[in-house]
């Protein structure tokens, strides 16, 4: 099975999607399909043997829309694109991936069509038809809309001169003695036909794939209003609407020009990640250098990067070092030294020196595009709850339907009302239906809130890990790693009396200068800033330590053994190494001329964002447990040190998944936070995975959601935007039908002599579903990770207890 996005432009309803997932999950070999309105994309699982992406970029243009292939970050197409066709062999779909260089793109305009291909000029035209060409983003059909408003604006003022509906003070006669229902003929055709084109093309296509959406319903609305005008001009006496079609009209599109606006604002994180890496770059072919798209680039080509350039595809530096900024792709805000044997990733930033590097990954292998394909699943993947609106939207749409028929039925036929009441009446119902806003309610959020979490280092898969990590209540944090450095650090210096700290650590420096032993990395490591004397005589004693001569005397270092062997009495500091020892310390003992001088105490360090998370989390309600294969006493000096409320010591890596289950087997909802290769069984098994310190090795399968960098803090961080987004689903969910339940009666006539006309039932309708995707945006001033007041989850009576 594979997973790709295919671009699918032209949705203007945000019901749409639904009719190229029901087209696209007809084809055989499809195994999910989820489109995305705000997203403008479809997210399929098909299997490669039975279809492809050609078949799936041709079941989306018989939908009637516009598809130009697989939706990839710039520098995988010809400059200026974002989509490759699926014969591009650079495309994610294409069976030989980025391996086949620059030997093909996608077609460009004008090009011969390769033979066999299928035809996609009906899709085209079908585009054509509704006003604007194929292919557009969502900025560019925001200004078709906003267009189509205001010729449709332009058009109503004199229409509403000439038939002000009722307000008689501002009526004026038409000109040159023309026939009045004749002229607001013309003139509403101007103001109807062209602007209200793409919700018939729309409802058209809606209906042939047996979907009902929001366009059906504009279509009754103002195709009832205007039909019938017509036919009291030209066929029968009656009242004609064509001042209330018109208006109308104006308040639908200004309401989806807003929309659209909103729309094309929640799409940002995407758009800045697709244009991270730049579109050209400098190769050397031939011992000369070379500017060449980006998307041109093979694997084994040497890219020359100077400083203030961005890196354009993934490589190894062969010569030159270089500050890199990688913030845009990993949230570490600090530039990364690099140099030669380093890995670099596509869309970072040389910062520094000129540096050459071979590539290694290009096309859709990059670390950006991996990156891009994550978020844009997530993006279009649909929570439960969403699946339930979809659904209400859709019978909502056939209730409206109803309403406005029983009520016409009920003021004309039964109370006795007259034609134009009834009529005004049932277009009224017609209209503010909104099952745009419950479209909307979910789509939305998700989008902003996993936009927002790209941009901090947070992957998150999909809609569903959103919502589970909303549930979470206990969170295990694997100890190596992700509470600690993973690494040993000097933590404590103890000086005998008569020495200080700095005689110690430099005595112990000196013997272990030039060693790559982890504990004399540590030792190093603190007398750094030091001046180290010169070691004669060195000598390793296997598996005790090292002695040597430094400064003429003889040094000694190494633990307990080596000082019973060579008869060094503790002194006072036994009590000290024994307490050392005893939390969990390794201690290394520094001798010199037969006497103790000072201990050495080195542990796995812990994060300096740890205690910090671990409190965070805890404000949150969240219990903390720690998973560690460590002995109980460090394990529980780690626990101590950081507040954790459960310790789960003893631990052998095939046993981490049994504890996850034995949390959740007590009631709990358990999240795995840990290394995505290591903890691979943990992380599949808990409620949701976090995999941490994935750098731009993103593409975990055992992990729901993906922690760029190493630090903890960024799981508090995923949680809060898991619990903002979800807060946001909810308060859209809750308006979408609150507004309708609310609507229908009023529409309806069951408060008359109270009723609504049918232009403030379009602004009410227009207004709901802006309401609905600003509340959305405001996503983006989420602030994530701040501190908060602390508040110590009790520990369940069915939680295990702390290891001593």
């Amino acid at each position: 099975m594979k997973t790709t996005t295919v671009d699918v432009t032209s949705f203007r309803t945000p019901l749409d999607p639904l009719v190229v997932e029901k087209r696209l999950r007809a084809l055989p070999g499809v195994r999910t399909v989820s489109a995305n309105f705000a997203s403008a994309s479809a997210t399929v699982t098909y299997d490669e043997a039975t279809t492809d992406v050609g078949a799936l970029r041709d079941a989306v243009q018989d939908c009637g829309f516009h598809c130009s292939g697989e939706v990839v970050p710039r520098h995988v197409c010809a400059p200026g694109s974002d989509t490759v066709g699926p014969d591009n062999p650079k495309a994610p779909g294409h069976p030989h991936g980025a391996d086949a260089g620059h030997a093909g793109h996608a077609r460009h305009a004008g090009s011969p069509r390769p033979a066999g291909a299928k035809s996609t000029e009906a899709g085209d035209d079908a585009m054509a038809d509704m006003g604007h060409g194929p292919g557009m983003d969502m900025e560019t059909m925001a200004r078709d809309m906003r267009n189509r408003f205001f010729v449709a604006f332009g058009f109503t003022i004199p229409i509403f001169l000439l038939a002000p509906m009722g307000m008689d003070f501002l009526r004026v006669p038409p000109p040159f003695g023309w026939d009045l229902d004749r002229t607001l003929f013309v003139l509403a055709s101007a103001a109807i036909l062209w602007p209200s084109w793409p919700f018939v093309i729309a409802a058209i296509r809606a209906l042939r794939r047996g979907v009902f959406n929001m366009a059906v319903l504009v279509l009754l609305s103002v195709g009832t209003g205007y039909l019938f005008s017509v036919g009291a001009t030209f066929f029968f006496k009656a009242d004609q609407f064509y001042e209330a079609s018109a208006l109308l009209l104006v308040f639908i599109l200004l309401g989806h020009w807003l929309e659209m606006r909103a729309r094309a604002g929640a799409s940002d994180a995407i758009r800045g990640l697709m244009d991270l890496a730049p579109p050209m770059a400098m190769v050397e072919r031939d011992g000369v250098e070379k500017e060449v798209p980006t998307s041109e680039v093979l694997v084994g080509e040497l890219v020359v990067v100077r400083p203030g350039g961005k890196i354009p595809v993934d490589g190894v530096i062969e010569d030159g070092a270089s500050e890199i900024d990688e913030s845009m792709l990993t949230g570490e805000s600090m530039p990364v030294s690099k140099k030669a044997g380093d890995t670099i990733v596509g869309g970072a930033i040389n910062k520094a020196g000129v540096i050459r590097y071979r590539a290694t990954k290009v096309g859709s292998d990059t670390a950006l595009a991996q990156i891009v394909k994550l978020v844009q699943e997530a993006q279009n993947s649909k929570a439960p709850a969403q699946l339930l609106a979809d659904r209400a939207s859709q019978w909502l749409v056939l209730a409206a339907i109803a309403i406005g028929l029983l009520t016409f039925a009920v003021w004309f036929w039964v109370v006795g009302q007259t034609l134009l009441f009834a009529m005004t009446l049932t277009i009224t119902v017609f209209v503010i239906a909104c099952p745009d806003a419950l479209g909307l309610a979910t789509p939305m959020a998700i989008m902003v809130g996993t936009g927002l979490g790209a941009k901090h280092g947070i992957l998150i898969k999909d809609a569903g890990a959103l919502e589970n990590a909303v549930k979470l209540n206990v969170i295990v944090l694997d100890k190596t790693g992700t509470l600690t450095m993973g690494q040993p650090k000097v933590v404590q210096v103890v000086a005998a009396a008569g020495f200080d700290e700095t005689a110690v650590i430099t005595a112990a420096a000196a013997i272990e200068k030039g060693s790559e032993h982890p504990l004399a990395v540590a030792i190093l490591e603190r007398a750094a800033q030091l001046t180290i004397p010169a070691a004669a005589e060195f000598k390793a004693l296997e598996g005790r330590g090292a002695e040597a001569r430094v400064d003429g005397k003889a040094v000694l270092l190494g633990n307990r053994r080596l000082m019973d062997e060579r008869k060094i009495a503790l002194g006072a500091l036994a009590d000290e190494a024994a307490r050392l020892a005893g939390s969990g310390r390794t201690v290394v003992h520094l001798a010199r001329d037969g006497q103790l001088i000072g201990l050495v105490a080195i542990a796995d360090a812990t994060r300096p964002t740890a205690g910090e998370t671990i409190r965070q989390l805890q404000a949150l309600g969240v219990k903390v447990a720690m998973l560690t294969g460590d002995n109980a006493g460090t394990a529980q000096r780690i626990g101590d040190e950081l507040g954790i409320d459960i310790v789960l010591a003893d631990v052998l890596p095939g046993d981490k998944a049994a504890k996850i289950k034995e949390l959740q087997s007590q009631g709990n909802k358990v999240g795995m936070v840990g290394d995505g290769v290591n903890d691979a069984p943990a992380l599949t098994q808990a409620d949701v995975g976090f995999a941490i310190g994935a750098g731009t090795d993103v593409a975990i399968e055992s992990a729901d959601v993906v922690l760029m960098r190493s630090d903890p803090l960024d799981v508090v961080k995923a949680i809060e935007l898991s619990r903002a987004t979800l807060r946001k689903m909810h308060q859209n969910l809750w308006w979408a039908v609150g507004y309708n339940v609310v609507a229908f009666p009023l529409a309806a006539g069951v408060l008359y002599p109270i009723t609504l006309s049918p232009e403030i039932a379009a602004l009410s309708m227009s207004g709901s579903s802006a309401i609905v995707a600003i509340n959305a945006l405001l996503l983006k001033r989420t602030r994530l990770g701040e501190p908060k007041g602390h508040r110590r989850p009790a520990i369940s009576k069915t939680a295990p207890k702390p290891a001593v």
